[in-house]
């Protein structure tokens, strides 16, 4: 007897795809018999991603949504439907008993084309949903959300799935190894920052700014300044590199995060246990200050906006934290209680239930003397 089918749609960006992939794993975790399949477009990480992981890619016609009235606007429905022919080509081909989107140009098509045919599931990472997903959740059966207040009808919280290097982190196991792979401190407080793989420069220039105060205070910095982004000047406790692969053993490494306010980045460094300066970008219709949130009401962080921050605010957020062990680990706890690392496998029961192909509970064992 075969595993369960089931296709996943978060094509296009990193931050689409990682939860699409996340949830994939836990799946077959859970049921190491299921076929996942990807949908994805040319466009975008897909290609790269993907196959990567170990997973099937089906390419589907890129169908973007153009965000003002253009000719592209009236070109849309004719791509729609050749997207959604394609989506069901695919769906009839594999067999398919669900469609997982997570949001993005991939998803609309996917959507449209198993409405009718087979179950769908939405997964919203953002505490603002975004239209294909707003599309999506009118006929889902499952509508998941990563945190409250999405908008979106019968929402159920499951939290941000997450790769299981980052939700299994033993940070204090792994810090010894990742100080030295990164040419850090061995001991005394780190502070880590970073604004995705382009950098911010809001928080280079703050960083380089509250730099002599850090170092003077003991505080070590590891700074992703960015591919295109400058670096503070150089200087002992400092390290400042483009983009880091291991965020892994980043995370272990340090103490707290000066960082932006994305969906991904609160749920990982939340899940860590890592208390955080959140700066959400000035831009679009402030859905980063409301994924972090949660995790600043538990405690966890602090909020602030983008034209505030300066190294005079660095310092005073920062120091006194960093300086204090209590402080630090109640922030770090109060973090990981606002998180949900076990959204992944959440997730992944909930659609293994609703395809009828849940995972055996695991027998207990019971010592002789309960055998009875």
């Amino acid at each position: 007897m075969t595993g369960p089918s089931i296709v996943v749609a978060g094509g296009g960006s990193g931050g689409h795809i990682e939860p699409a992939l996340a949830f994939a794993d836990a799946v077959r975790a859970l049921r190491p018999d299921a076929r996942i399949t990807a949908l994805g477009t040319e466009k975008g990480l897909d290609t790269t991603l993907i196959p990567a992981r170990g997973y099937p890619l089906e390419l589907i016609p890129p169908v973007p949504l153009p965000r003002k009235p253009s000719a592209d606007l009236l070109r849309l429905p004719g791509k729609v439907r050749r997207a959604v022919t394609r989506v069901r080509e695919v769906l009839t081909g594999v067999g398919a008993q669900a469609v997982v989107g997570f949001g993005g140009y991939v998803a609309l098509p996917a959507y449209l084309g198993a409405r009718g045919r087979v179950p769908i599931v939405v997964h919203e990472a953002n505490a603002r949903a975004g239209l294909a997903n707003k599309v999506g959740a009118r006929f889902a059966d499952i509508v998941a959300v990563a945190v409250p207040g999405s908008g979106l009808p019968g929402e159920r919280v499951v939290g941000m799935p997450l790769r299981r290097s980052i939700t299994a982190l033993d940070r204090p196991s792994l810090r010894p190894q990742a100080r030295k792979f990164f040419g850090l401190q061995p001991h005394g407080p780190v502070l880590l920052v970073f604004g995705g793989s382009l950098g911010a420069r809001t928080l280079n220039t703050a960083v380089a700014a509250a730099l002599p105060e850090l170092l003077r205070a003991g505080i070590a910095v590891l700074h992703a300044h960015g591919k295109g982004g400058e670096p503070a000047p150089p200087a002992r406790g400092y390290v400042g590199v483009p983009y880091i692969e291991r965020m892994d053993l980043a995370y272990a490494a340090a103490d707290a995060v000066l960082c932006r306010a994305g969906a991904t980045t609160v749920a990982e460094v939340s899940a860590v246990g890592l208390p955080a300066v959140y700066v959400p970008l000035p831009h679009g219709n402030g859905e980063q200050s409301l994924n972090a949130r949660p995790v600043v009401e538990a405690g966890g962080g602090v909020l602030v906006p983008d034209a505030e921050l300066t190294g005079e605010r660095v310092v005073a957020e920062l120091v006194p934290l960093l300086r204090d062990p209590r402080l630090l680990a109640d922030a770090g706890a109060a973090a990981r209680s606002s998180g949900h690392a076990d959204a992944a496998d959440t997730l992944a029961r909930m659609v293994l239930e609703l395809v009828g192909a849940a995972p055996e509970p695991a027998t207990q064992v019971l010592p002789p003397w309960r055998d009875r």
